[in-house]
């Protein structure tokens, strides 16, 4: 048995459309949706409404951790675009996700990154792609249980939960073979990005679940630059599957 694994497509509609090939299954941990690109300010929801100049800027702010002067440029700028925030932005979300969902193969197991919006999903999910929070699927003899969304941070991104109800869906899993979800176990070298030089929130329910029930893998995305790319917390492989977009490549599982 082969499965692929993203995470973090962020708009890579035409590398996704080949991240199945060679294998049985794909899996996506999420944010397939691209607000903007730290790597190339003029990609993403954001350059396209505001210009490359406020993106530049945004990027400055957030990376500076100034992130009440960014929510104040952004509110400066959505009053000057004089357009109803809430309908721009869904339906630049709604372009990137007709063409995110036509290329995933089937069959595909996805959950949500906390970009994502997953109220949208039912609108563009077809046969084949099964979307999965909180959830459990068998593919070849192994278990695999999927979480999520992100926690709360300061960043405000869609789909943050408190640390109460992510910890309620990891405990719905029960124990599983292979641990999928969007963001890493709370563990410093998995959670701190070495580009952005800040630790992101990882889950410590994830953690507690990884020492608990010692799956054979937990996979995982959301840090773009990590620190490290893969460790072993007891028995269990942990996999950061990779930055997606700027990557191409799947990571592969196979047994």
């Amino acid at each position: 048995m082969r499965v692929h694994v993203v995470s973090d497509v962020h708009g890579n509609a035409d590398d996704l459309a080949r991240a199945g090939n060679g294998a049985d299954a794909l899996i996506c941990l999420g944010d397939l949706v691209l607000f903007l690109d730290y790597a190339d300010h003029s990609r993403g929801i954001f350059p396209d409404l505001f210009g490359v100049e406020n993106a530049d800027r945004l990027v400055e702010l957030r990376t500076a951790r100034r992130f009440d002067e960014a929510r104040d440029l952004g509110r400066r700028l959505w009053a000057e675009l004089d357009v109803d925030r809430e309908t721009a932005i869904e339906a630049a979300v709604r372009r990137q996700y007709a063409e995110l969902f036509a290329a995933f193969p089937t069959p595909t197991y996805a959950t949500y990154g906390n970009v994502d919006i997953p109220r949208f999903w039912p609108d563009f999910a077809r046969p084949g792609t099964t979307v999965l929070d909180g959830e459990r699927i068998e593919l070849g003899g192994l278990v695999f249980g999927f979480v999520g969304g992100g926690l709360r941070t300061p960043m405000r991104t869609p789909y943050e939960i408190s640390d109460e109800e992510y910890a309620a869906k990891v405990e719905a899993l029960g124990d599983v073979d292979v641990l999928c979800s969007h963001i890493p176990p709370d563990v410093p070298e998995l959670t701190y990005d070495t580009v952005a030089r800040r630790f992101e929130r990882g889950s410590r329910a994830l953690l507690d679940a990884v020492r608990r029930t010692r799956p054979r893998y937990a996979l995982f995305g959301h840090v773009h630059q990590p620190l490290a790319r893969r460790m072993r917390i007891g028995s269990t492989e942990c996999v950061n599957v990779g930055h997606f977009a700027s990557t191409g490549t799947p990571y592969a599982l196979e047994w």
